[in-house]
């Protein structure tokens, strides 16, 4: 439960700093919230258990270092770009993907 009584959902539990403005974004077709200065990892994993399925087995992955070394945060926007969510802030009106659109190219 959060400090408001609301069940929380999400890996991340925001502790301070919950009076900056408000960002709205989606995430696979969801509308979600996070809050100015957030990266794209933080605000997903407030609202969100996981980031993203893995590539080898069953499990759901969240990010591994949080500092952009790692390769474990990417994804994409709707319109076909890579972002590593680690390192990306928020920006008002995103719309990002777990995985790449079908026409994405590659690499």
């Amino acid at each position: 439960m959060s400090r408001s009584g609301a069940m929380h959902t999400g890996r991340l539990q925001r502790l301070a700093e919950a009076d900056r403005p408000t960002v709205t974004f989606t995430f696979d077709g969801r509308a979600l919230s996070g809050l100015k200065g957030d990266t794209l990892l933080t605000a997903i994993l407030a609202s969100e258990p996981s980031l993203r399925d893995a590539e080898f087995g069953p499990e759901r992955r969240a990010g591994f270092c949080l500092m952009g070394a790692c390769q474990d945060c990417w994804l994409w926007q709707e319109d076909g770009p890579r972002l590593r969510a680690c390192s990306t802030l928020l920006q008002e009106g995103m719309r990002l993907r777990a995985a790449p659109p079908d026409r994405w190219p590659g690499p």
